[in-house]
This record gives C-alpha cells, structure tokens and sequence, in this order.
C-alpha cells in the first residue's frame, strides 16, 4: 500500500518549479523529488508535469509514496514532542500507532522520518535507516525515547542498555485482577514456533527476561500496574502478562483483550494498547550527569482509567 499526499497551491506559491515547491513542503530533496516524478508518482490536477513545471493558484498536487523497501531516510514534516534536546541527543515522546523506523510495509510516516527532518544531523552509525537509535518502542506503545545525534552518544548509550544502568518505568492497564500487589516475572522469551512474528514464552531456547511490577491501582476486571524491566526482549511486558494470564489491555497480538464486558450492558472498548513508556533515565553521555524525562500519560489511556473508575465508584 502507498501513501498519498494532497497539497493545494496557494496564491502566494504561484510561480514556482513544482519540484522546489514540493520540497518545500515535504522537507524531500529535489534528487528524491526527480525520481518520483520520473515514475508518474507526482500528478498536478491529475496530470503528469516535468520537475520544472511552474505551478498555479488552486492546483492540486498528488504525491504518491510507494511503499517500498529503500535504503535512505526520507525527512519528513511530522510534528513531534520534543522532551530535551542538545547536540549529543533528542528524547522525544513517540504517540501511539507511530514506527520507530522505516521496514517493509513502513517506508514512511516514521518517528525516524519526522526526527530527520527536525533535526537536520542524525548520528552516523546504529544503520541507513535507523541512526542513532538505541532502542524503541513498539507501533502501539506511546511514550519516552532518546535517540542519539553523534557516534560518541550512540555508543555510550548502547553500553548503558548493555549493563542495565537505563532506568525505565512502563505504566499499564492488565486484563483481571492480579493476585499479589508486586511482584517479578522470570520466563526466557524467544520466537514463537507456531508464528514466527510474535514472541512466546514457550521456547526452548529463549534468551532471559526479567519484568518487576507493582499494582497502583484494582478496578473491575483490570489493574492499572507498574513496570520495571531489567531485560530488553521485544515485546517483553506484553508476552510476560499475556503468559501469566493477564494479558495488556487493547493487545491484539497477545490476549486480545480489546473489550471489556462489565455487565448491564456497560462495555469498555480499547482501541490499542494501554502501554506507555513513562520515565527514562540515564547518565548524559557528554556532562556524566543523572537525567530522567518523563512523558505524562496520552489522553486515550487516562480517559479509560476514568472510565474504570467511575465503575468502582
């Protein structure tokens, strides 16, 4: 599947070469902007124009991005909330149902993209679409990221994920009531033999995943829940409760528990995970120095803790 982008030109914007004006409004070089047009990806009113073409007042720019595998980071225009930025890294708060970084079926309309854009100057290492990422966090998963702007912080960062030193707090809404207010899971986590995309805990030969969690807080027929992770698995949280019966609210690949029935025709429906990476702290790589950014919860899951609070009220 592509994606499709629609600009109207503007009164002011009459005049120019459509190539420099869809840069312009694309932050895409005009070298990019050639080979679309080169392949009938870019249509004025419907029609194929040359890269030179002198746009008018109310045209209709169509710009298709094929959805194909590329190595090379496109910028992009997407807004982001920047939480701290400076020349060594950026922490930024990824919103649910954004990709950290371009893949198949993902070529654009990543946080990658929008953080290329923003920030001019990526790292150079950590790989042509993804530099300077040290870590991430699931499509569905909203919440605190950093990514690194120079090597010396990218390789500082990735030794302080390898030693465990990252302080990281999750903050999540379970299926059902845990028994225990705290507690720790200890299962190894590996591909799943029936379906290589998804992880399981019923691997022979896993790698070790270790979750910490603390109840905040019981409604009915769900727990709003802290986590700690002194493992990195991908998808640990989300495999670790669905395993132990309490599966992530909204997760449609583990549990799917996406509806909650409480009865009287009372039903809580959650459109995607109810995961949010909250906190991140960790040693500045050029002052030495403690920091922590915290993201506050997105609106869509404080709106369902209420929803399940008026319940128990």
């Amino acid at each position: 599947m592509s994606i499709i982008k629609d600009i109207t030109v503007q009164l002011p914007e009459s005049g120019q070469r459509l190539d420099t004006f869809i840069s312009k409004k694309t932050g895409i070089t005009r070298s990019q902007i050639k080979k679309l047009i080169e392949k009938n990806n870019v249509l004025v009113n419907g029609k194929i124009k040359s890269q030179n073409y002198k746009i008018k007042a109310g045209e209709l720019i169509s710009i298709n991005f094929p959805e194909e595998e590329t190595d090379e980071l496109i910028p992009e225009p997407i807004p982001l909330e920047i939480l701290y930025e400076d020349d060594y890294l950026v922490v930024v708060n990824k919103p649910s149902s954004m990709v950290v970084y371009p893949s198949a079926g993902h070529s654009h309309g990543t946080l990658m993209n929008a953080l290329y854009y923003h920030c001019k100057k990526l790292a150079t290492v950590g790989g042509p679409l993804r530099p300077g990422v040290v870590h991430r966090l699931d499509k569905d998963t909203s919440g605190v990221m950093v990514i690194a702007l120079k090597d010396e912080a990218y390789y500082n960062l990735i030794e302080q994920f390898r030693e465990k030193t990252i302080n990281k707090r999750y903050i999540a809404l379970v299926y059902r009531s845990l028994a225990k207010d705290e507690g720790e899971i200890s299962l190894r986590i590996g591909r799943s033999l029936s379906d290589r995309k998804k992880m399981s805990t019923r691997v022979k030969d896993g790698k070790e995943a270790i979750t910490l969690w603390k109840v905040l807080e019981r409604f009915a027929m769900a727990t709003l829940i802290e986590v700690r992770l002194r493992t990195g698995r991908m998808h640990q949280i989300r495999v670790h409760f669905a395993s132990m019966g309490h599966p992530v609210l909204g997760d449609k690949t583990y549990g799917e528990k996406t509806v909650l029935d409480i009865g009287k025709g009372v039903r809580i429906l959650f459109p995607r995970q109810m995961l949010h990476a909250e906190k991140l702290g960790l040693i500045h790589p050029a002052t030495g120095k403690y920091v922590e950014f915290v993201a506050p919860l997105p609106e869509d899951i404080s709106e369902k803790i209420k929803e399940l609070r008026k319940l128990k009220g």
